[in-house]
Formats: C-alpha cells, sequence, structure tokens
C-alpha cells in the first residue's frame, strides 16, 4: 500500500534526523558498559514470509543467545543496567526505524516474530499475518507492553509465551490486518508513546 508506505516515511525520515543524537548517546553508554556490540541482530519472519534482519540497542550481555531462550523476563539475570532503562522505555526498539527506513517494517503492523514461533501459526492465521509488513508497534505491543514482567513468574516462560501470550496477540494481529487504516496507525502511535510513558 504506498499510501501506507508514505505515511512511514513521512515519520521515520524526520524522527530519524531528530532523534539523532539520543541514537548517539545510547549508542556510546552500551559501547563504555563492555566494548560489545551495540546493535543486536536477529532474524525474523517478514511480509509473506520472507526473513530479514531486526535491529535493537542490544541490551543484554554479549553472546546472550547462546546462555539462555529466545524469551526475555523482566529478572533475566542477561539484561544489562543500561539495558533495563532501554527496554522500560522501549528506547531498544528504535533501531527498527532503520528497518522501517528498508522497507522491511512499517511503524504500524504485527510484531515480527522468530521462525521457530511463526511455525506455531495456524495455517490460516499465518497467511493474514504475513500478509502484510510487520510494525513496529500494534494493539498487542500496547496490551503487552509489560511482557516481560508478565513472564517473570512464570516457571516454564517459554511455554507460557507461546501457549498463552502468542495466542492473544495473534488475535490482535488478524484484528489489525482486517481493520487496518492510517488513521488506525496513527491511534496506536499515539497510544504506544502513552503507554510507554
Amino acid at each position: 500500500m504506498l499510501s501506507k508506505r508514505l505515511f512511514d516515511l513521512f515519520f521515520v525520515i524526520p524522527g530519524l534526523l531528530v532523534l539523532l543524537p539520543v541514537l548517539i548517546i545510547i549508542a556510546i553508554l552500551i559501547k563504555i558498559k563492555d566494548g560489545g556490540d551495540v546493535l543486536f541482530k536477529q532474524v525474523r519472519v517478514g511480509k509473506h514470509g520472507n526473513n530479514f534482519e531486526v535491529l535493537k540497542f542490544r541490551t543484554m550481555v554479549l553472546d546472550a543467545e547462546k546462555l539462555g531462550n529466545k524469551v526475555t523476563t523482566g529478572d533475566d539475570p542477561r539484561i544489562t543496567p543500561i539495558g533495563h532503562v532501554l527496554r522500560k522505555y522501549k528506547f531498544d526498539e528504535l533501531p527498527q526505524l532503520i528497518n522501517v527506513l528498508k522497507g522491511e517494517m512499517s511503524l504500524v503492523g504485527p510484531r515480527p516474530e522468530v521462525p521457530e514461533y511463526v511455525e506455531f501459526y495456524p495455517d490460516e492465521v499465518r497467511d493474514i499475518v504475513l500478509s502484510v509488513p510487520p510494525g513496529m508497534t500494534d494493539r498487542a505491543s500496547i496490551e503487552f507492553v509489560n511482557e516481560n514482567e508478565i513472564l517473570s513468574g512464570s516457571t516454564d516462560p517459554v511455554n507460557d509465551y507461546k501457549n498463552k501470550v502468542l495466542p492473544v496477540k495473534l488475535d490482535f494481529y488478524v484484528d489489525y490486518v482486517n481493520q487496518r487504516s492510517l488513521w488506525l496507525d496513527f491511534t496506536l502511535i499515539i497510544k504506544t508513546i502513552a503507554a510507554i510513558f
């Protein structure tokens, strides 16, 4: 949808310019912490099932995925001190503006999942969800803004995510695809900012 692409670029290009000083400061703080990579890259599933690398500021220790699973809880010991702050205010997601600029993502749309979790999507749901570009935010992101804390008390966070959280998210994703409009996108962006702060 061309108008949605123009909508994204209208916000992303000036947004990146305005946020550039913030992005640089965050990058410096992460680098000072342990000298490791500033960005965390992970393969996610995009539109029509095409894989891409989602970008985030690194909020965990180096090689964190080798030390635990891909579902992160709020009390995960792999999260760095600055990582806790970045996650709380969703600043770790800001590099995804580059994914949007590249056309791999949209500002609003179903959140992109790792391939192994997309395997759990029912076939008919997968076709609907992957028919649009994944987004930086959507209704599920707002409802589960404290997802890490929700899973903190779980004895099996991976299983609880797959069986309790993911099905609810998929309902939100399908609703978004069926009702999507630029006005809905704008509304969800405002609600996301309000939910974070």
